[in-house]
Formats: structure tokens, C-alpha cells, sequence
């Protein structure tokens, strides 16, 4: 190891950028030979290296030996080169012969410091652009910087920045400088001002890369994940499925009381997460895939174009949609089918219908449109009449109800009982006249 301390510099510039020293020893020779063609002017071939023992850039002129010299500057005879070198010179080797670089001044090292810089700095994005380029689909940390426009520019490394584009941002998640977040590398391309690193927080490889640092079986196969969907910030699905029969490829995910889970869950900032099991058969997939709404019938409507109805209970069928449709997109996504869902009312009426057109096929009669309107009409005029009837019905239910006094109410009082005698005088009966009336069978006279 050389104890020369420009050696020892370069050394400590290589280990903080990155790169091989080589590669900086490399950008010095260019360097000192880019300032030296500025002193020496002629067509001479000039050439550096660096002793790695003394620490010094030696310059040197080279020549080629031939037979005849056409370019006095780049060439010289056999005879010459036997002359200084002995019987070992022969035609086609090079001889070098020392330059003096103690002719450079200030502008020669100025022009070699930033030539230095410059290689150093394309080595170093080279160096980068090809590790993170093989690191595609990772997940590192990183460290908020400062904001740019709604971009977030992070610190992957020393001296590393990588750029979290706003689309690429949960919109369930905030930041402040200084927080340090873990994201998936989506790609890394070039730029002039070097290699840009881009993340994501919303892509599912986030979402899979976090099951398998959490879930040891996922780490090492025995439950594989294929598939996850998100919708980042609200709701994710992943498809999960186990190579060994006794080990439940959900429950694994899940952890004891949820503990694996839940540390992902934090990690997305309370992103919901649905684990399903995965199934070759298409109607369990999806039957899975719906969850958490419990599914009743699900039936393949055309296999070609991967469309599928599911039939789910009256009060499961906000559940099964979800919030703006949510839920049944997801699962869509996740098992490449689309999915019709029906409530069991809906599909009840669906099918009276067609019960009832094909009835009428088989008739072999078509109604008229006035027919039709009139059929029409007689069935609102009848539902009416029954809601009617209802609403009579309800009445006449309540009617008691209002009727009959409350238990706790105190019972009516009776009025005074006043004597009619003494309101009222007696009346005087009518008189009579004797003889008025019939006469009596006894009073009859022959």
C-alpha cells in the first residue's frame, strides 16, 4: 500500500463517491494529458501515467520505430532506436521519452482540476445508474429532502437523491423533511443532470414486497402471492395460495391476531387490505376475490370475453359493490373477469321476465303497443290500489291503538247524578172521557 498522500487521497475520494479508485487515477492521466497538449502544441503523441509509489503523473512522448520516417514527430529509424536502446529495438515497438510537466501553469492545472471533476462525476453516475438499474422492483429507504412542484425529493444514500413523483404519491399519506418512508424503485432513467431514481408508494410491488419482509412463509415459497391489486391510500386485494396443504395461506398473512397484517396496514397509513385465497377454479376465485360480501350464485355468462354474474343477498349488495364500486373493480382486476353483480331481487325479477316473454313466444300472439300501454297502465292502476289497500289496512290498525286510554292515565270521572224530581215536575196524565173508547162487550145493548 502506498503511503503517498495523494495516493491516499484519491483513495478517500473513491470510497465517498462510490466508484474505483482506478477510475479516478484514470480521470487524473486524462487530465494532466488534456492540460499538456495545451503547452505542447506539436504533433507529437503524448502519453500519462500515474506512479502509484511516488504519487506523481509522468508525461511521455511516444514514437514508433520503422524503417523509414515519414513524421519526424511520431516516428523515428531503427538506427536511432538501436542507438539509445541497443540491439533490442526493433520495427513496430514504441520508445517513450519523458516530458516535463513542471512547464504547466496555473491555467494548465485548472483546466486538469476540472477535467478530474468531470470524469469523477460521470464515473459516479455511472456507478449509479447501474446499481439501482438492477435493483428495479426493490424496496429501500429513503429520507424526505424538500419539495419540488408536489414532488418529493428524497436521499436514498450519500449523495443519492431519488425523486417520489406526485402521481406516484398515496394521497392518504403526508410528509415533512426529515421523515424517512419506504418505497419501491419503479425505474431509474437518465437525464443531463444525471441518473434520476424514480419511486412509487402506489405501485402493488410495494404492497408484495412488504408481505414477503413480513411473512417468513412468503419469503422462503411456501405461499406464493399471485396477485395483488390497490387502489392506494383506500383499498388493496391480494391473491395468496400455498404450495403445502397444511399450511393455510391466509392465516400466514394474517399473523397471530392480525400482527403481520397490521404492521403492513400501518406501514400504507391505514390502507385496507383484503387477503384471499388464490384458486385455479374462476368462479372460487372470484367467489374469494368478492369477499367481504358473501356471494350466493355466481354463473359464467361467456368464457371467451371472461364475463361473469354474481348473485348476492338484497342487504350484501352495497357491501359487494363498495364505496363508488371500489370493491367489485378490485376484484375485477385481481381475477381478470368482469363481474356483473345482482341482488337476489334483481335477478328474481330478471328472471320472471324472461319466464313471462317466453310464455307469450309460445302463445304465438304479439301484442299491439296499445295493447301493450294498456297492460301496462292496468299494472300501475293495480299496484296503486294495493298500496291503497295498505295504507287503509294501516290505518285501521292504528285507529285502536289511539283509541284505547293509556294504562298509566287516570280513568275519565263520572258527571253529578242530579234526581229528576227535583229538576222536573211529574207529568199530569192525560184526562179521559168515559165512554170514549170501545165500548165493553159487557155494555153491549141488543
Amino acid at each position: 500500500m502506498s503511503t503517498s498522500p495523494i495516493v491516499q487521497n484519491i483513495e478517500t475520494l473513491a470510497k465517498e463517491r462510490g466508484i474505483d479508485a482506478s477510475v479516478v487515477i484514470a480521470a487524473v492521466e486524462e487530465a494532466v494529458l488534456h492540460a499538456s497538449r495545451k503547452v505542447y502544441k506539436g504533433d507529437e503523441n503524448l502519453r500519462t501515467q500515474f506512479n502509484t509509489e511516488t504519487g506523481q503523473v509522468e508525461l511521455f512522448a511516444v514514437k514508433h520505430i520503422v524503417a523509414e520516417v515519414a513524421n519526424p514527430a511520431v516516428e523515428i529509424s531503427l538506427a536511432e532506436a538501436r542507438e539509445l536502446y541497443g540491439e533490442e529495438a526493433d520495427v513496430g515497438m514504441e520508445i517513450e521519452f519523458p516530458r516535463s510537466t513542471e512547464v504547466l501553469g496555473r491555467i494548465a492545472a485548472q483546466t486538469a482540476k476540472q477535467v478530474i471533476f468531470q470524469k469523477v462525476r460521470e464515473a459516479e453516475r455511472e456507478t449509479i445508474y447501474g446499481e439501482y438499474s438492477e435493483r428495479v422492483g426493490e424496496v429501500i429507504n429513503a429520507t424526505v429532502k424538500r419539495f419540488e412542484q408536489g414532488d418529493i425529493i428524497l436521499e436514498v444514500q450519500n449523495r443519492v437523491e431519488a425523486i417520489l413523483l406526485r402521481k406516484e404519491q398515496s394521497r392518504a399519506e403526508s410528509y415533512n423533511v426529515g421523515d424517512r418512508l419506504r418505497a419501491v424503485i419503479r425505474g431509474v432513467s437518465k437525464s443531463a443532470k444525471g441518473p434520476q431514481i424514480i419511486l412509487s408508494r402506489t405501485d402493488p410491488a410495494l404492497l408484495v414486497k412488504l408481505f414477503e419482509q413480513e411473512v417468513p412463509e412468503i419469503y422462503d415459497g411456501t405461499v406464493v402471492i399471485r396477485g395483488a391489486v390497490r387502489e392506494a391510500g383506500d383499498r388493496a386485494k391480494v391473491a395468496v395460495y400455498s404450495r403445502e396443504r397444511d399450511v393455510d395461506p391466509v392465516g400466514a398473512c394474517v399473523g397471530m391476531k392480525g400482527t403481520r397484517v397490521q404492521a403492513i396496514i400501518r406501514e400504507l397509513r391505514g390502507e385496507k387490505i383484503d387477503i384471499v385465497e388464490y384458486s385455479e377454479d374462476p368462479v372460487a376465485f372470484v367467489t374469494h376475490a368478492i369477499s367481504p360480501a358473501r356471494v350466493q350464485r355466481v354463473s359464467i355468462v361467456d368464457d371467451a370475453e371472461h364475463v361473469m354474474e354474481v348473485v348476492v343477498e338484497d342487504k350484501q349488495l352495497s357491501l359487494a359493490i363498495g364505496k363508488k364500486g371500489q370493491n367489485v373493480r378490485l376484484a375485477a382486476k385481481l381475477t381478470g373477469w368482469k363481474i356483473d353483480i345482482k341482488s337476489e331481487e334483481e335477478k328474481r325479477r330478471e328472471v320472471e321476465a324472461q319466464f313471462d316473454e317466453l310464455q307469450f313466444a309460445a302463445s304465438g300472439e304479439t301484442a299491439s303497443p296499445a295493447e301493450q300501454m294498456a297492460a301496462l297502465f292496468a299494472g300501475l292502476d293495480a299496484a296503486a290500489a294495493a298500496q291503497a289497500a295498505e295504507d287503509a289496512a294501516a290505518e285501521a290498525q292504528a285507529e285502536p291503538a289511539e283509541a284505547a286510554p293509556a294504562a298509566d292515565a287516570a280513568p275519565p270521572q263520572p258527571e253529578a247524578w242530579v234526581p229528576v224530581a227535583a229538576t222536573e215536575a211529574p207529568s199530569e196524565p192525560e184526562p179521559t172521557v168515559e165512554g170514549a173508547g170501545a165500548p165493553d162487550d159487557g155494555d153491549r145493548r141488543d
